[in-house]
């Protein structure tokens, strides 16, 4: 809340005295925040130093000017330029200045506890008691230690509050308002992975103590508390303002595919009801968002089963009920077409984890522990699981692991890149 507004406030500042470039000045400041925010550098990082961050800052400050000046140089002569490098050198000196500032501001207000973080420490490890002890000897990380969920290994463990054990900690968060955990040694993946994936984990942070701490592992910008390195895990955000752009899309993209396929769609109605008879659609429960079901929508591709074996029973490959039209729907998977009814209806989105029948959910759910992470987001006309293969006779576990890793990772640039090879599994026809 510190840091966006003075990193504005000095960017922005050269317009007092060089108004002639207040236009480039400003467009510096608005891609400089976009770079900034995209690179998480306004995340509170426990290890505050300007120095460590110099490096990242310099390089997104010097991509916006970049930017700017070649636009420039297109439409204004030499001297402008040269004019308008010579303020961003200045511009970058307010800049550090102002981080500067706002570090000083941090650590007095983590050093005199105006800023501190309720934090439970999962692990009962050697290294779950030292980080205690660095974090209680030293304010200036801003977590303030509750104590800690885990096995007594450690004799020494006692001198932390021992909270219990690993399966109290979800009762420990709600009960102390803790904000903050931190996962070292002595403690079971499994039992923080069922919670990261829980809608609660928004409201705090995950912070991970990577395995082979000792060796050197720098990815991004890294940061540490005294000289165990610490890693920030990224709970999925599955609202916003994204993710209603993504809703956006769905009912653009939906209107405007269906309006244009309208003659395949009545070519491939014709060429099934000449195939199999009456009954073009097919019509199934399949399980979507929050474990709520809908009504999916289907080109009929295969003579219909009774409702009991359509919903319990695994297509296969090579069904001999499957005609040739219905053969090559599926090869194209132009038989899912009519799913984009089910987007505009808001029942399914364009990209996201393929939808499957309530049985198979269960049967799915009862032996893959993950299966029903799945059903975060709506169920999608593809997915990156399909793209990647994952089609027809192909482990579910691994459809999980892929649909789980999709909603963790889940980007708007993620969907383009899926409906872009989406379009070419349906021109090599990969489909069934």
């Amino acid at each position: 809340m510190l840091v966006p507004p003075i990193d504005v406030a000095m960017l922005t500042s050269p317009i007092l005295w060089t108004p002639q470039h207040t236009t480039a000045v400003l467009a510096t400041a608005v891609l400089t925040l976009v770079l900034l925010s995209n690179g998480r550098c306004f995340r509170a990082r426990l290890h505050v130093s300007v120095l460590d961050e110099l490096p990242w800052l310099l390089a997104r400050f010097a991509t916006a000017v970049a930017v700017v000046a070649t636009v420039l140089a297109l439409w204004y002569e030499q001297a402008t330029v040269t004019s308008f490098l010579t303020l961003s050198l200045g511009t970058a000196a307010l800049f550090l200045a102002g981080r500067v500032v706002t570090t000083q501001i941090i650590l007095w207000g983590r050093r005199t506890g105006r800023v501190s973080h309720r934090t439970v420490i999962a692990g009962g490890g050697a290294q779950a008691l030292e980080l205690a002890t660095i974090l209680r000897r030293y304010p200036r990380y801003g977590l303030t230690v509750e104590g800690f969920v885990g096995d007594l290994r450690d004799p020494a463990a006692e001198a932390v509050l021992w909270l219990g054990p690993p399966s109290r900690l979800r009762r420990i968060i709600d009960e102390r308002d803790i904000v903050v955990v931190l996962v070292a040694d002595g403690i079971s993946e499994v039992e923080i992975l069922g919670l990261v994936h829980e809608p609660t984990a928004r409201s705090w942070d995950l912070l991970v103590v990577p395995r082979f701490c000792q060796l050197h592992t720098q990815v991004g910008l890294p940061d540490h508390v005294g000289s165990i390195p610490v890693m920030r895990i990224n709970n999925p955000t599955l609202q916003g303002p994204a993710w209603t752009l993504k809703r956006a899309l769905d009912v653009a993209v939906s209107v405007v595919a269906l309006l244009v396929l309208v003659p395949l769609l009545l070519l491939i109605t014709v060429a099934v009801r000449l195939e199999g008879g009456p009954g073009v659609l097919f019509r199934q429960e399949r399980v979507g968002r929050h474990g709520e079901t809908f009504t999916c929508l289907k080109f009929r591709s295969m003579i219909p089963a009774d409702s009991a074996e359509s919903a319990t029973q695994w297509a296969v490959a090579h069904d001999t009920r499957v005609g040739s039209v219905g053969r090559l729907l599926r090869r194209t998977s132009l038989d899912e077409l009519p799913q984009l009814w089910n987007v505009l209806r808001g029942d399914m989105t364009l990209v996201g984890p393929r939808p499957e029948r309530p049985h198979f959910v269960d049967k799915f759910s009862a032996e893959i522990p993950s299966y029903g992470h799945r059903h975060r987001v709506r169920a999608g006309l593809t997915g990156f699981a399909q793209v990647s293969g994952l089609r027809g006779d192909t482990p579910i576990n691994d459809r999980a692991r892929f649909d789980n890793y999709y909603i963790e990772n889940w980007s708007l640039w993620l969907d383009a890149k899926i409906l872009i090879r989406t379009v070419g599994e349906v021109l090599f026809a990969r489909g069934r």
